[in-house]
């Protein structure tokens, strides 16, 4: 009498989420190296693809009046590129004049690894130095990789395969990019200097899928825009955040909160 978990199978073809998996029976060791190769897969995909943007930061550095050396270290330290787009967007707007808004709206935009840290900290483990080097690595995309995943094991392995592989290939198109961008002189001459606005829309883009997140992105825009005659450069940025956070913290147009659904259902009664 066959049965398709019968041990006279040597192997056996498991279908999970479009992977393949190969079950054998030694206790499915092959199950998991081949779930690890997948999580390595997917995070040197998201390595690949954000480290060439790097190029592009490196070069508008430079054009901002930065010198290759400033360029380096910034990406060395400071390592999140929503924040350092910001803060040479800002300085190369104002000079030196503009550097405490140039740091303040980095550092607003830097906040959110605070966050990402806060859920990052129980899958990261171990004592306190691991999870100080683990804080350097915190970003969106190796967050992002690392909550994908259902297996602590694979989380850990996602989370510091991205971040590691990001940090060294983010590094390493910075140098190429200011490099380059000594070379080539004005970003402006081959479009590089809406390489900043073009990413901060691709990242906005997928997140306006709901009646909120429009309201925000469309009444922050046009705060900024409107501020932008009268205040010094970065200040409008600061101030359009508030609007963000004004309608998070009310929740206007977003979604009721689950006590108010619990009590309208309860009011309504069984259908």
């Amino acid at each position: 009498m066959s049965n398709d978990r019968s041990l006279d199978y040597a192997s056996q073809d498991v279908q999970n989420d479009s992977h393949v998996f190969i079950r054998s029976n030694d206790g499915g060791s092959a199950e998991h190296v081949t779930a690890e190769r997948e999580v390595w897969r997917e995070a040197l995909g998201v390595v690949l693809a954000t480290s060439a943007y790097g190029i592009s930061f490196g070069a508008l550095a430079v054009a901002s009046g930065l010198d290759v050396w400033q360029t380096c270290v910034l990406s060395l330290l400071m390592f999140t590129g929503g924040s350092q787009f910001a803060f040479v967007g800002v300085f190369t707007a104002g000079g030196l004049a503009a550097l405490p808004s140039a740091v303040a709206s980095a550092a607003l935009l830097g906040v959110r690894n605070v966050a990402y840290g806060m859920r990052m900290s129980p899958i990261v483990g171990g004592g306190s130095v691991r999870r100080a080097a683990a804080a350097h690595f915190t970003i969106d995309e190796s967050t992002a990789v690392a909550i994908s995943q259902t297996v602590p094991r694979l989380r850990q392995v996602g989370f510091w395969v991205t971040g590691i592989g990001i940090f060294v290939g983010w590094n390493i198109t910075t140098l190429v990019g200011a490099l380059v961008g000594d070379v080539l002189g004005d970003p402006k001459t081959w479009g590089l200097d809406a390489a900043a606005a073009a990413a901060f829309l691709a990242l906005l883009w997928p997140r306006l899928m709901q009646r909120q997140a429009i309201a925000v992105g469309i009444a922050a825009a046009v705060v900024a825009a409107s501020l932008t005659p009268f205040l010094m450069p970065g200040l409008p940025v600061l101030i359009a955040a508030l609007v963000a956070i004004l309608v998070g913290w009310f929740n206007w147009l977003g979604r009721p909160s689950p006590h108010t659904e619990t009590a309208d259902a309860g009011k309504e009664g069984p259908a």
